[in-house]
């Protein structure tokens, strides 16, 4: 093997924050927070005795801030900047003001406090009273102030789309547009200058695209800035107590907005690209919509001496409010045409317009944007913008002037073909409630119930077959149904609301419910975390006693308390007529609160499932050594437990006598919720340790040494690589490495993930971008077919439109084949992923030769022994197929920077590579399947009977589907005798009680149970025997119990007592359940003597039908009572299709 230089960029994590030349790999997130130390930094060195402050609130695209400044705290902390997660937005800005405002006070230790304020786009929204009246009292002379607004411009995780530049402009307040990470820098540290020389406090947009993407930068020399020379009015410009409510308070505006002119005269923030003297067609552009353009330029190739010889121009705006008069009028002076590209309204064309209309000089000849003409649409200000909607745009505008170009032939050959749109039918990658999560219980209703959305994870309860519907603003849960219950008789309505959103705003929406008088249950998870953004406290000291004791105190009558460890709880915290109960009454407390009258609160404590296990990870949470597992041989596969758990760790478990369900220990979070589904095939076990898999042993530096290094792409133009995944799976992590990679060799590297709700196992893309220095890329998202490579960690999202858009026909993709569970297979218990359409419609998108795919996690989980090494092992394979273009050595030290199981990590790498190159080397064991033929089957069920019976009933299941073959014709025999042989043993092989003990006591589970977990675990089984269960739950449900291992010899026993099974002696027989088991069988036995008379090619897809339906009567007790009264209905619908 070639041996590799390490002659990489030296790097260290930390240098993000503290170098200060060369390039840094920054996020938008991260270079937010260095915004802040760069001013420290440079106060100090300016003698200058600062502080800085930091306040604002989370919400995706800033979801992040918090957590990336707690992470930061050391170096915060030694630049005196302090952060305080505020309580809400509106709070957040008003401590903003007091940051400035403490420079007033004559025993302040500081000269200023420079301050950030940081909200998502509803965040500014909410916070318009307090951003107008901290803009209005100013900013300190050595302070200032920046409001970071986190825009959403495609609603990718917001409640609709936002664009916060009016509403700035609203108060009055300069705003600056960063197109790139790097500019973030800039800008900020312009945005400070701006506030502290104007008075004002300087908006600055940070949309989804930007700030959720991470890219080198190379740093730049702070920028000496001029102080003009301004006369202020009487009383100044910069911060104040307060004013008296007068009209003086806009002419101070004024006279703010007329030092920001001359600030940014002085001090340009807008450039001309090219600077031509004499240019014929002018662009004006900001932020995003700039690399957009660039990028568009560069696909009809013009480049910068194209542009130069034509005579077209580029102005990039900075600030796109208030735009900067003199030299926005000097760049279009006498051009024949401007086109104006903005994303979203149009800030900049409405100004430069209005700047036209009275003025002298030299106007250009025509300005488009937005509008050819009155009335003639040209750039949308809906949705985003993108490269490839840009050309036809920008090649209509310049052909005009430059026929010679071919621009629209050039752009037709770009846009002539749509975007692939995949669609294959079957399960969709959906976000979900993570396992264990407590949303899945806590948003479960009573029959007969409704109930309206919260903020953040409870969203997600709208696409679970809940019957949750809408949310309104956050803190104002349930307020809607105030009003509406007015004209609707009264009826109730459950609200779901989370602890944080009651802490934030909410609780006063349940105060309007009171004062209103409203038919309204609140239901309050409490579980300890902000789930939706990653997991942080909730800003303020908060408690399930607390929230009690406040819902009584302002006027709620009833307070109930549920949770999964109710003990835990002292009664005499709470206040008089407070309820507890245990998780398991969760429907009968909702029933008994949905006939209150008036406001009742019902508070759901379980902790966060995801902050469980970081807690039980970092050691500070208990993790129990108890497990659930599921016997396969007594599960039915009827669903009933992810129906009562909704949890994703019950995954399909695909067996020779159909789908059941089984146990993702790995991912099982123990919230042990699907103990209560119907079922006695659960058991835990007590005291268990699972066994460490190592993996299969294999030499890799052996397989490694006859491995050629492969040719990586040429980056003449960036290289675009998309990586598909599961939200919460890691598959971030792989962009991550990649990107880091490349900026440690120098090269220029982008990466943009957009989380939001897809971190929660909803589809995740990372779409990376790598050039030979960092000014060769431009925009951070790949556009519509320009994928070069696609790392597919998942065949559900890589086979999605939401990924499909960016294939090419030339587009190479590397496929991880596993089967990895959707929520639709908690929903729909018979939901299919069809992998094999997947792959077959994206090769078809691709070409046969561009495509390439395994079974990532089965490989992971055998040499790896876990499945979480998937996506590292993808991105081995992918780079040894010369699709990822950064150096071996390059990767292998992004590896170790990232500092997580680093030697794993380069195991599952180079396993990736072995895979690539010679794959025989690593094959997995072959899977042998049974012979599907009727003979096969029948031999097979026949066999299982003796075991359930005796030979005699094996005989009768014989005898019955022989009659029956004969009976068929022959050319739908097979076909049908196979149906009927699996239907058949299904209904005569009934899980009694026998059965149900002879399954546990199997050697077989024993063996199962051994093979999982290391010696020393106690085992119980849950269950509800119909002669000692005998109390029911609300639904009319026998409650199930847990029994210890003494029941195992009882079940011993009960095993050999199944001879009397069918006999006057068989106690079991009586019941209603096995009596209907038994009529079931001869309603079968009957139907197949019937239903051959009646079948010819006509027929037989009915007739397969008809004989189909025991297929579906899975379950044991209430819920095999519903399979068979849904069965009888569909063979009542199907008897009528065969007349």
């Amino acid at each position: 093997m070639t041996k590799e230089t390490h002659d990489f960029y030296p790097y260290a994590l930390s240098d993000r924050y503290t170098r200060t030349e060369g390039t840094v790999f920054l996020t938008g997130t991260q270079a937010l927070v260095r915004i802040m130390l760069d001013q420290a930094r440079r106060d100090k060195q300016q003698g200058l005795n600062t502080a800085g402050f930091i306040s604002g609130y989370r919400g995706s695209p800033l979801g992040a801030v918090d957590l990336e400044l707690w992470r930061a705290r050391d170096v915060t902390k030694d630049n005196h900047i302090t952060f305080m997660p505020a309580v809400n937005e509106d709070l957040g800005a008003t401590a903003v003001l007091g940051a400035q405002q403490a420079v007033l006070d004559p025993h302040c230790e500081v000269e200023g406090v420079f301050s950030m304020w940081y909200g998502k786009g509803p965040g500014v929204d909410r916070s318009g009273d307090a951003l107008r009246h901290g803009n209005a009292y100013g900013s300190s002379p050595k302070g200032g102030v920046l409001v970071v607004a986190g825009d959403d411009h495609g609603c990718v995780s917001s409640s609709m789309p936002h664009q916060s530049d009016v509403a700035f402009m609203t108060w009055m307040m300069p705003t600056l547009n960063p197109a790139n990470v790097g500019e973030f820098l800039e800008f900020g540290a312009y945005g400070l200058a701006l506030s502290r020389f104007s008075g004002t406090w300087v908006g600055f947009k940070a949309i989804s695209e930007t700030v959720e993407s991470g890219q080198s930068v190379a740093l730049q020399p702070d920028r000496t800035l001029t102080l003009p020379q301004f006369t202020p009015p009487p009383g100044g410009l910069h911060v104040r107590r307060s004013d008296m409510p007068s009209p003086e308070i806009e002419t101070r505006l004024e006279h703010k907005l007329r030092a920001v002119e001359a600030f940014v005269e002085a001090n340009p923030i807008d450039k001309r690209i090219y600077d031509l003297e004499d240019a014929i067609f002018g662009i004006v552009t900001t932020g995003k919509g700039h690399l957009d353009l660039m990028e568009a330029l560069r696909l009809l190739g013009l480049d910068e001496a194209a542009c130069r010889r034509l005579g077209i121009d580029i102005y990039k705006v900075g600030m796109v409010w208030p735009l900067a008069r003199r030299d926005a009028l000097a760049f279009v002076s006498d051009t024949k045409e401007v086109l104006v590209i903005e994303e979203k309204r149009g800030i900049i064309e409405s100004q430069l317009k209005e700047y036209f209309y009275d003025w002298p000089g030299h106007k250009p000849g025509r300005m488009v944007g937005k509008h050819r003409a009155a009335g003639d649409p040209l750039l949308p200000w809906t949705g985003e913008l993108s490269p490839l909607a840009l050309v036809p745009v920008v090649a209509e505008r310049l052909d005009a002037f430059f026929p010679d170009e071919n621009l629209p032939r050039k752009a037709r050959a770009l846009t002539e073909k749509p975007p692939v749109l995949l669609n294959v039918p079957g399960a969709k990658r959906t976000p979900y409630f993570c396992s264990g999560c407590p949303h899945n219980t806590s948003t479960k209703l009573p029959e007969g119930s409704q109930a309206a959305s919260g903020i953040g994870c409870h969203v997600m309860a709208g696409w679970m077959d809940r019957e949750t519907g809408g949310y309104a603003q956050m803190g104002g849960e349930g307020v809607p149904h105030v009003v509406a219950s007015k004209f609707n008789g009264g009826k109730h309505l459950f609200q779901n609301l989370g602890e944080g959103t009651w802490y934030h705003s909410g609780s006063l929406a349940i105060r309007q419910a009171v004062a209103a008088q409203t038919n309204i249950t609140y239901k309050i998870l409490y579980n300890d975390a902000v789930a939706m953004t990653g997991g942080q406290p909730v800003d303020g000291p908060i408690s399930v006693a607390g929230i009690a004791q406040t819902c009584r105190a302002e006027g709620v009558a009833r307070v109930a308390l549920v949770s999964d460890v109710i003990d835990k709880f002292a009664r005499a915290d709470f206040p008089q007529g407070t309820s507890f109960h245990p998780r398991e009454e969760m429907d009968t407390v909702q029933r008994e609160l949905r006939e209150v009258k008036g406001v009742s609160v019902l508070i759901y404590e379980q902790t966060c499932a995801t902050e469980k296990r970081r807690r039980r990870k970092r050691g500070q949470m208990e993790d129990p050594k108890r497990f659930a597992f599921i016997n396969p041989a007594v599960c039915e596969g009827c669903g009933d437990c992810s129906l009562e758990s909704n949890c994703l760790s019950i995954e399909p478990l695909e067996t020779e006598l159909g789908r059941k369900r089984k146990i993702n220990l790995s991912s099982c979070n123990k919230d042990f919720s699907c103990l209560n589904g119907f079922c006695p095939s659960f058991v835990t076990l007590e005291g268990a340790v699972r066994r460490k898999k190592t993996g299969a042993e294999v030499d890799i530096d052996a397989l490694l040494s006859d491995i050629t290094p492969p040719a990586l792409p040429k980056l003449q133009k960036p290289f675009d690589l998309l990586v598909t995944g599961v939200g919460g799976t890691g598959g971030i992590t792989v962009g991550a490495l990649i990107t880091m990679a490349a900026h440690l060799e120098g090269k220029g590297s982008s990466v943009l993930d957009f989380t939001g709700f897809a971190q929660k196992f909803g589809t995740v893309l990372s779409f990376i971008r790598i050039g030979m220095s960092p000014d060769a890329i431009h925009q951070v998202r790949i556009d519509h077919g320009a994928a070069d490579a696609v790392i597919g960690c998942d065949i559900v999202v890589s086979s999605a439109a939401q990924a499909s858009v960016y294939y090419g026909a030339d587009t190479k993709v590397v496929l991880n084949l596993a089967e990895m569970p959707t929520g639709d297979l908690v929903l729909h218990r018979d939901a299919q992923l069809h992998t094999d359409l997947r792959e077959e419609a994206i090769r078809a998108t691709v070409g046969a030769g561009n495509l390439i795919g395994f079974d990532a996690n089965a490989m992971a989980e055998r040499f790896l022994g876990d499945t979480v090494f998937a996506n590292m092992m993808m991105l081995g394979f992918a780079w040894q197929k010369g699709l990822v273009p950064v150096s071996h050595g390059a990767l292998q030290q992004a590896i170790v920077l990232n500092g997580v199981a680093i030697d794993k990590n380069h195991r599952a790498f180079d396993l990736g590579r072995i895979m690539a190159a010679t794959p025989d080397a690593l094959a997995l064991p072959q899977k042998t399947k049974p012979s599907a033929d009727s003979h096969a089957i029948i031999a097979d069920r026949a066999e299982r009977l003796r075991a359930y019976q005796n030979d005699g009933y094996a005989q009768r299941y014989v005898d019955r589907l022989a009659q029956f073959r004969r009976a068929i014709p022959d050319a739908h025999a097979e076909d049908l005798t196979q149906v009927a042989a699996k239907a058949l043993y299904k209904l005569m092989a009934f899980k009694d009680e026998y059965e149900v003990a002879r399954l546990h006591s199997d050697p077989a589970f024993a063996a199962q149970l051994e093979e999982e977990f290391e010696p020393g675990f106690k085992i119980n089984y849950h269950m509800a025997p119909p002669i000692v269960s005998l109390r029911k739950d609300a639904r009319g449900r026998p409650v199930k119990r847990a029994f210890g291992a003494w029941l195992r010899p009882v079940l011993s026993g009960l095993a050999k007592l199944s001879l009397l099974r069918g006999t006057t002696l068989d106690v079991f027989g009586y019941t209603q359940e096995r009596r209907e088991e038994v009529a079931l069988i001869r309603w079968y036995e009957g139907l197949m003597e019937e239903l051959p008379a009646k079948v010819d090619d006509a027929r037989s897809e009915v007739v397969h039908k008809l004989l189909a339906l025991p297929l579906d009567i899975r379950g044991f007790g209430p819920v095999k009572h519903a399979a068979v009264e849904a069965a009888r209905v569909q063979e009542l619908q199907l008897r009528a299709a065969l007349e």
